[in-house]
């Protein structure tokens, strides 16, 4: 297992440069932030001095070695429009991101499992077509429409729930305040998720009720809650697994449009303020970081492939 891990972190490292290069081209064919300075009150000169200092006035080969140079110096560079470090706003923007993925990742397999694993017992039955149904409509619904829906509902017309920030204004904030201004957006990160999840693992626990030694379970005399939760669940893991793996990357980009309708202060708001503003430091950092999250997700997945089934080698 360890040799296994070294191996991939040391695929990593090629992967992740050839990533950055992708995304500094991209970012450098969209626009100039310099592009942002013009007006009737800049003069030309103003703006090629600011180009020498942003070092922009060089080719984009040279200003991408710059900023990897600086990268494995531990310096991700500062913003333009703030002067902060960017290491420094993509730390204070990490935690409510992360404590919105990681409560709405959680709250979807809630969903997801019993309700998966329930429809696949009770196929074509009216419990089985209300369950697919809902999945349907979950991974169907665009995130945003479903956020402005609740906004107007729960704000509008009822006023029960905040619609923008992280705490009220004026207010020490604390759990309770955290967990008001959370309900709406993790509502829609679980539903979108959840709404796919059920499907696939509806899928896997159809296909091992089918095999052979369920069927011998069965005939045994082994009861219909072992026979499903001990013999059946474990081997639906794997697929499962893989599910969970693949929705922490999607979750990590979703989270940017729906940090952005409640105005959570996480990275996602970061990030489009970033883009608006063709604060290139603060994109190539946060590109980087989801880099890293996709890749990681993967590594973490291999290996929870062999703690579920033992039959897995990783080589």
């Amino acid at each position: 297992m360890a040799k296994y891990i070294m191996k991939r972190i040391l695929i990593a490292i090629p992967v992740l440069i050839g990533i950055t290069i992708i995304d500094y081209g991209i970012m450098c064919m969209a626009g100039s932030p310099l592009e942002m300075l013009k007006g009737p009150r800049v003069s030309q000169a103003a703006v090629e001095a600011k180009a020498i200092a942003l070092g922009l006035d060089k080719p984009f080969y040279v200003q991408y070695f710059v900023w990897l140079g600086q990268l494995l110096r531990g310096n991700m560079g500062y913003s333009v429009k703030s002067y902060q470090p960017v290491s420094e706003m993509i730390r204070s923007h990490l935690g409510p991101t992360l404590l919105l993925m990681g409560v709405s990742l959680v709250v979807s397999l809630f969903m997801a499992v019993p309700a998966g694993i329930y429809s696949a017992i009770h196929q074509y039955e009216k419990g089985d077509y209300a369950v697919v149904t809902f999945s349907f409509l979950g991974s169907s619904i665009p995130g945003f429409f479903l956020s402005l829906l609740l906004i107007y509902i729960f704000t509008v017309k009822l006023g029960w729930l905040p619609s923008s920030g992280m705490t009220t204004l004026g207010t020490e904030g604390g759990f309770g305040e955290v967990l008001k201004h959370m309900i709406m957006p993790v509502i829609v990160l679980a539903t979108s998720m959840a709404g796919s999840n059920i499907r696939y693992i509806r899928s896997a626990v159809l296909e091992i009720l089918q095999q052979d030694y369920l069927r011998t379970a069965r005939a045994k005399g082994i009861g219909r809650f072992l026979v499903i939760n001990k013999h059946a669940l474990r081997n639906a893991l794997v697929p499962i697994v893989t599910v969970i793996g693949m929705e922490i990357p999607v979750l990590f980009g979703g989270a940017v449009i729906i940090e952005q309708v409640f105005s959570w202060p996480g990275l996602g708001l970061m990030t489009m303020s970033a883009i608006s503003g063709r604060d290139y430091p603060v994109i190539m950092g946060v590109c980087l970081l989801s880099a890293v999250v996709v890749l990681a997700a993967n590594l973490v997945t291999d290996i929870l492939y062999a703690l579920v089934d033992p039959t897995i080698q990783l080589e």
